[in-house]
């Protein structure tokens, strides 16, 4: 069974297990995590503790009142856990379930927010409850994305040295703006969390359950995102500068490419007009009968296109 039981000792969490034949462990425990429930789990968790798991189609709402609601004597709340720190991350929808003083968490994957809330030696926690498991699990949350901004800063300091210290070619610049586009799904990514962490939290304040050392908790963790917050609108400016800043280099490759197009026409427009003044079937052409208009119109062409040239060298216009 993908089910697993902790009790509190001396302020830790204890690993325990249930025994199917009893329906309790006789160290009763106060959180109760299941890793994507089948239905022969769903059923013993309705008959042992009389409760009813959210299935995985009911965690895709998002109306507040879907997400966060008190039901009889069950607390029910949805939240977003971050699964990655990579580009590639995306968020999962973790039920919890207060009753009987017993915190149920359900999710369909495995987070390593609850894999360290299992392994971490909790003897300096001091848990009393199965809520101060939850506050422990937000908390590790905000951890955990602290630590995601912080890849993310370093990711942009990469790209910020690529695209401010070096001339970006169009190739890239391509590269570049994967990477950007890359940052800044990350950023929203915890935002997001960050955003839906603080709206359980606060509705858990005004369900009045905590304690004042409880609170004290949550509101630190409120704190704490709030500054976390802060720090992804100015990941949201750095990312912005430096997509700006990347398309602008990609302008000015473009406007090298054109211009050179442009000075180029404009350089072969007299040999142009020569060869067609020229090339005129006019029976009276002064130098039609010249034996040195061939090599002399050459000459012409030549110098006219060579004269115009020199000037747009001299004018910095061909780098």
């Amino acid at each position: 069974m993908m089910i697993h039981a902790y009790g509190l000792s001396n302020g830790s969490l204890n690993k325990i297990y249930l025994d199917e034949t009893i329906g309790r462990n006789p160290d009763f425990p106060v959180w109760i995590d299941i890793v994507a429930p089948n239905d022969e789990e769903r059923e013993w968790i309705k008959r042992t503790y009389n409760l009813s798991l959210p299935r995985p189609e009911h965690l895709r709402d998002i109306e507040a009142s879907a997400r966060f609601y008190k039901e009889n004597d069950e607390v029910h709340l949805r939240s977003d856990f971050l699964l990655g720190k990579e580009s590639r991350s995306r968020s999962v929808t973790v039920a919890f379930v207060l009753f009987a003083n017993i915190l149920f968490s359900v999710h369909e994957e495995d987070l390593p927010v609850f894999y360290q809330m299992r392994m971490v030696n909790h003897g300096v926690s001091d848990l009393t409850d199965c809520k101060d498991v939850l506050i422990d699990l937000y908390s590790m949350d905000v951890e955990i994305s602290a630590d995601a901004l912080e890849e993310v800063y370093g990711e942009l300091g990469e790209v910020s040295s690529k695209v401010l210290n070096s001339r970006l070619s169009n190739k890239h610049a391509a590269s570049v703006l994967v990477s950007i586009a890359h940052a800044e799904h990350l950023n929203g990514r915890i935002r997001r969390n960050l955003m839906d962490t603080r709206r359980a939290i606060s509705f858990l304040m005004r369900s009045k359950l905590f304690t004042l050392t409880q609170l004290k908790d949550v509101r630190q963790i409120i704190r704490d995102i709030d500054s976390l917050d802060g720090h992804t609108s100015f990941l949201f400016d750095k990312i912005n500068f430096l997509m700006d800043a990347t398309i602008s280099f990609i302008n000015v490759n473009q406007n090298k490419v054109v211009r050179l197009f442009s000075v180029a026409s404009v350089a072969l427009l007299p040999p142009v007009l020569i060869a067609s003044i020229y090339g005129m079937n006019f029976k009276h052409v002064p130098e039609f009968s010249w034996e040195l208009g061939y090599p002399f119109a050459l000459l012409l062409m030549l110098l006219s296109s060579a004269v115009p040239f020199w000037v747009f060298y001299k004018k910095n216009w061909l780098k």
